[in-house]
């Protein structure tokens, strides 16, 4: 707690005399006692190590045992498609794991090259990563700190600590402070500077007491090493469906097995058909299928600039119902602006971007306020301080030429702002003739101001006139409003910079903040009609967060929100009990963050965690979506984050989450699709089997289904368009079932339907030449033929019955045929393959196939329509028992 002591008994603790440094031996010997002033990253995976956990699935086993028995047999075709299958889904898995984030290396980016240190009494700039403690460093305008420092010294010193704490105005520091609050946040530790910050203004001198791991930015850093990343809703349920599937299969195979054996079937013929129902049960495309639809999906949600780094995080969105925002940059604009302005001819509100109407004392108010700046702001682009830089911008707003005034009023001395005095001051000359303007606190200003300015004449100030300056003061103090006064004076000739602050005339008093962005407020709604709750989580106080919260209607009542060390009071269990009660978590630190997200989450709840400064970054990695700024954020936030917004706009979080409501639609779709799919093919497989036929499909027809043909209507189905209600629905329970809705009923009747369609065309396959399958010594040729018109048959239902898929209630002339074209263009590509496989004779051998005859073709297609009709028969049912309801 270096903040809490006294500069004497923080130079006695770390042994160093400031006036010499450390000698360059004590410095080595330091260095090798606490290491290198670097950040320290956890170990990566290896590419190797990613593609052999992407190997170790349930689904994979299953198929490697095929692979196994295919070698066994000979069939050496079957086991390189498995193997092919394997290994792109294997590779699919590590290329999403390589694109993960790389939070560590950008806060290792963030390093800088030099720091001033005094060594041996002797200033010189050495290798930041040799800084060690005690240290004295050197600090100056636009130096980057080196490591944390308790202040020895500070004059006039402001630094930037807002990718640290959130505020949007540099922190004002001052060495002689000291902090009895042990809880002190690190935003409010005016004594102390921190690794990676930036000085804006003056001078100082610091003793390093932290260096590498053991600074505030180390301890984020191993914040987001050893916070664990949970999977997401959909990699839970896609888990599931895979121990499911894979449990199923086995437990398919076995009973086929011991049945065949007492058939008296052949050993070689029963390792096919357990191989053939092990590829029938599994749906080897499921994986790669839902990548696909994923990747799709996060193309069209970059094109409405939101960036997504791993593809589950696109589903997850969808489940999202708290929303838990950084105030500074992300729900504000993150520049400081002048909102009202007061004289005594009353209180004037100003609008930006436009010519405000004014007296000719509001813009003297305004004239002074910018001659006594030292920021510039011409194209759009500013320099100096947030606060200054405002001034400007008020200049402009009451329709001042600012170059033209500035041109005719040369500064020909000044005196520079201090902590003590709370003021600042310049003497500048127009026309021959010498005016000083003084702004800051107000307080300070009305001790040193006789007089005041009273539509255009100066007249004695007044008790009266002192309190309806402090009245306005107070009134903007408790709408959030950064205060700030200013005055002049004429004078014959140049003064003494002593003589510039006395005897002056107070001109006015504005109010400033860090104002919402204009789109929030409408997006914060949306979200609300959703079932979806923002919050907000800022280092900024208290009463500044609250008055931007109640703005945009996030909180109504101050009892909403809580600040950081009010958090540090509850227990993690206590805390999670009352955490939703709370709107507004303010002056909180990176450890309140995360502590926040956890409680959050431990309730149930799927959140997701916006931000854009180092501080955000392990909350960013804590939540269930972590989002980053792309254009105000940093390196170090975008590489802990889930998505980048490239456009900085709270509103694409609420249009993010609706595109991953409706992409996690399209992908049950695709998994109810492909599993209706596979439950035909298992039924077909084997009631034939058990009743002692010949399987109808062989292992690699199969493969050729699961993979080629059922592809395509599956990805299609990904890309079809999304529903306009969605969004008035509320957020769906993470832990939902892909069978939830009824979805379970429409596999299961899917698939008995499409399986019993397969059988029969098997059996028509026999009797249109002249057998049954139950006959012994049919023609081979027989066999290949009845196998040919059961494949036709389950591809043709299968996709037909990708039309019917697309809505569960809505019949396909309703939400239109072509309205989705890559289903329809799926279903002409997908009987265009089977043309192929079954027309070109090195296909046909291959997949042990023959061409159908006029009879068969008609057959294939008047069946393969059956589970369409009877979906549409079912849906008229659906849609009048909905209108009943309804009435």
């Amino acid at each position: 707690m270096w903040f809490s002591k006294s500069i004497e008994e923080v130079l006695g603790e770390i042994k160093v005399d400031p006036s010499q440094g450390l000698s360059d031996n004590e410095a080595k010997i330091r260095l090798e006692t606490y290491g290198p002033n670097k950040l320290h990253a956890k170990k990566k995976k290896s590419i190797f190590r990613m593609f052999i956990a992407q190997l170790q699935d349930w689904l994979i086993y299953i198929l490697f045992a095929a692979v196994i028995i295919t070698i066994f047999l000979g069939q050496y075709t079957d086991s390189v498609i498995i193997i092919l299958v394997i290994t792109i889904n294997a590779i699919l898995g590590v290329v999403q794991q390589v694109k993960a984030g790389k939070a560590i290396d950008a806060l290792q980016k963030m390093a800088f090259p030099k720091a001033l240190v005094r060594r041996g009494g002797i200033v010189k700039e050495i290798s930041s990563w040799k800084v060690v403690p005690g240290d004295i460093l050197i600090l100056d305008a636009g130096r980057i700190i080196a490591a944390d420092i308790r202040l020895i010294e500070s004059a006039n010193l402001h630094i930037d600590e807002s990718a640290l704490t959130g505020e949007s105005v540099p922190s004002e520091k001052d060495a002689t402070l000291i902090h009895d609050d042990p809880k002190t946040p690190v935003g409010d530790r005016a004594n102390s500077a921190f690794m990676t910050t930036v000085v804006t203004n003056g001078r100082g001198i610091g003793a390093v007491v932290g260096t590498g791991m053991q600074t505030e930015i180390g301890q984020i850093a191993d914040i987001i090493n050893t916070e664990v990343k949970s999977i997401t809703p959909l990699e839970i349920r896609l888990d599931k469906l895979g121990k499911t599937l894979g449990a199923i299969a086995i437990g398919i195979c076995v009973v086929i097995f011991i049945i065949a054996l007492l058939q008296g079937r052949q050993l070689e013929e029963m390792f096919l058909m357990s191989v053939s129902l092990a590829v029938a049960a599994i749906p080897e495309g499921l994986a790669a299928i839902v990548a696909v639809v994923l990747s799709i999906g996060v193309t069209g949600m970059s094109k409405r600039n939101a960036i997504i780094k791993k593809l589950p995080a696109v589903e997850t969105l969808g489940s999202v119902n708290i929303i838990c925002s950084d105030k500074t940059g992300t729900l504000t604009q993150n520049k400081m602006t002048v909102t009202t302005c007061f004289n005594l001819e009353g209180e004037i509100p100003i609008v930006r971007n436009q010519v405000n109407v004014s007296t000719e004392d509001a813009k003297l108010l305004a004239k002074a306020m910018f001659l006594c700046s030292d920021a510039t702001f011409a194209k759009g682009h500013g320099t100096g301080d947030p606060t200054e830089i405002a001034l400007l911008l008020l200049a402009d707003d009451f329709g001042i030429d600012r170059e033209k005034v500035m041109a005719a009023n040369k500064r020909v001395d000044e005196f520079s702002f201090d902590s003590d005095r709370k003021l600042m001051s310049t003497l500048n000359i127009e026309n021959g003739t010498h005016t000083v303007y003084t702004k800051g606190a107000l307080i300070s200003l009305l001790k040193i101001s006789t007089q005041v300015l009273y539509k255009g004449k100066v007249v004695p100030i007044t008790d009266g006139y002192r309190k309806q300056y402090l009245l306005a003061a107070e009134s903007m103090a408790n709408n959030a409003l950064r205060t700030l006064g200013v005055a002049f004076k004429p004078v014959d000739s140049a003064i003494d910079a002593s003589e510039l602050e006395k005897d002056l005339i107070l001109a006015g008093l504005v109010g400033m903040i860090d104002p919402p962005r204009t789109e929030v407020k409408a997006a914060i709604q949306k979200a609300r009609l959703a079932g979806i709750t923002t919050i907000m989580i800022t280092g900024d106080h208290r009463n500044t967060a609250f008055a931007i919260a109640h703005e945009l209607g996030i909180a109504e009542t101050l009892g909403q929100a809580i600040a950081g060390h009010e958090i540090d009071d509850f227990s993690d269990k206590v805390f999670a009990g009352s955490v939703d009660k709370y709107r507004v978590f303010a002056r909180v630190s990176p450890e309140h963050k995360v502590k926040i997200v956890h409680a959050l989450k431990s309730n149930g709840n799927i959140v997701c965690m916006t931000g854009d400064g180092v501080n955000d970054a392990p909350s960013l990695n804590a939540a269930d979506i972590g989002v980053a700024m792309g254009i105000t954020g940093t390196d170090v936030a975008k590489g802990a984050a889930d998505m980048i917004l490239t456009d900085d706009n709270f509103a694409t979080i609420v249009s993010a989450i609706e595109q991953g409501r409706n992409i996690y639609n399209n992908i049950k779709k695709t998994v109810i699709f492909l599993l209706t799919c596979n439950l035909g093919e298992v039924i077909a497989v084997s009631v034939t089997l058990l009743i002692g036929w010949e399987a109808p499909l062989i292992a690699t027809q199969l493969l050729w289904i699961n993979l080629v043909t059922d592809s395509f209507p599956a990805v299609a189905l990904g890309m079809d368009p999304g529903s306009p209600d969605v969004m008035n629905e509320k957020p769906r329970d993470a832990k939902e079932s892909f069978f939830a809705g009824g979805a379970g009923i429409h596999v299961v009747t899917g698939g008995v339907l499409i399986g019993a369609l397969t059988i029969f065309a098997f059996w028509y396959g026999y009797y249109e030449h002249g057998f049954s399958p139950f006959d012994h010594s049919i023609p081979e040729n027989t066999v290949e033929y009845a196998r040919t018109l059961a494949f036709m048959v389950l591809v043709i239902c299968q996709l037909f019955f990708s039309l019917a898929v697309r809505n569960s209630s809505k019949s396909i002339f309703q939400i239109g045929i072509f309205s989705n074209k890559y289903v329809t263009g799926s279903i002409l590509l997908g009987v265009l393959l089977q043309l192929i496989v079954i027309g070109i004779p090195v296909m046909q051998r291959a997949f042990h196939l023959q061409m159908l005859d006029l009879r068969g073709w008609l057959t294939a297609i008047a069946l393969g329509l059956v589970p369409l009709v009877m979906n549409e028969i079912v849906k008229l049912f659906i849609r009048a028992g909905i209108k009943k309801a309804a009435v």
